[in-house]
């Protein structure tokens, strides 16, 4: 059956079709957090630190706050490697043949994507803050710093997509796999009696009177007739040999 489907993937046993997977508007946006999650870390660990002239060892870029940059590199590196697992779980979901793994899948996926959206608010919140604060900028890769911003807050619009489209599949799913309840049967109407009476009645019992009927006495001198053999008495003869006779 066409467009038949569980939790927003097709039956199991349909195969894994790439082009289809790719061009879908889930693929396309966990791809883009990938990427996003990929510049902001990459920018912070090749040009987030630089060494002050007043001090001899390496600061933070967002107004010398280590915090602020080991935040958003571990913000960053888990992003991606969650969008790296979830790729291959959404290639993995359209074969499995039970609905509740489907489901386990996406309330997984629904649950980090929320929870990440949240995280990269707070990175993008707590980055802006900083270098707002950064009066010293001579020295400072400042594109880096304004690329790590502007991707952090992309990534608030991603990872909140995702957590939309995880839980319009699971919504989709509860209303795809129903469970059948009991429903009470409908009552009987005029046009189909019930099989049985509402009431039964019993009518009364009036037990007839049993008269013994009289026999009269067998004939002692009538021939017995249990005594004498049904057929006559076959005798074998020498000789040859003949049929009994009927």
């Amino acid at each position: 059956m066409e467009g038949v489907s569980a939790y927003g993937a097709a039956l199991a046993g349909r195969g894994f079709d790439f082009q289809k997977f790719v061009r879908q508007p889930q693929t396309i946006v966990r791809l883009l957090s990938w990427v996003f999650a990929i510049v902001v870390f990459g920018c912070i660990t090749t040009e987030g630190y630089i060494n002050p002239s007043h001090s001899r060892d390496v600061k933070c870029i967002f107004n010398q706050n280590d915090s602020a940059c080991q935040y958003a590199v571990a913000i960053g590196v888990l992003g991606f490697l969650a969008c790296v697992a979830f790729l291959l779980l959404d290639v993995y979901v359209p074969f499995m043949s039970n609905a509740q793994e489907r489901k386990y899948a996406v309330i997984v996926d629904l649950g980090f994507s929320g929870v990440w959206s949240f995280l990269w608010f707070v990175c993008f919140c707590l980055l802006a803050n900083q270098w707002s604060l950064t009066r010293d900028v001579s020295g400072i890769p400042e594109d880096a710093a304004r690329a790590t911003i502007a991707f952090s807050f992309f990534s608030i619009a991603t990872w909140g997509i995702l957590t939309y489209f995880a839980l319009g599949r699971f919504r989709r799913g509860v209303d795809e796999v129903s469970i059948p309840t009991y429903a009470e049967p409908p009552p009987p109407t005029t046009d189909h009696p019930t099989p049985y009476p509402p009431t039964y009645t019993p009518t009364s019992y009036n037990p007839a009177t049993y008269t013994p009927t009289t026999y009269t006495a067998y004939p002692s001198d009538a021939p017995d007739v249990s005594q004498q053999p049904p057929y006559p008495p076959i005798i074998p003869q020498q000789g040859d040999y003949q049929p009994p006779t009927y």
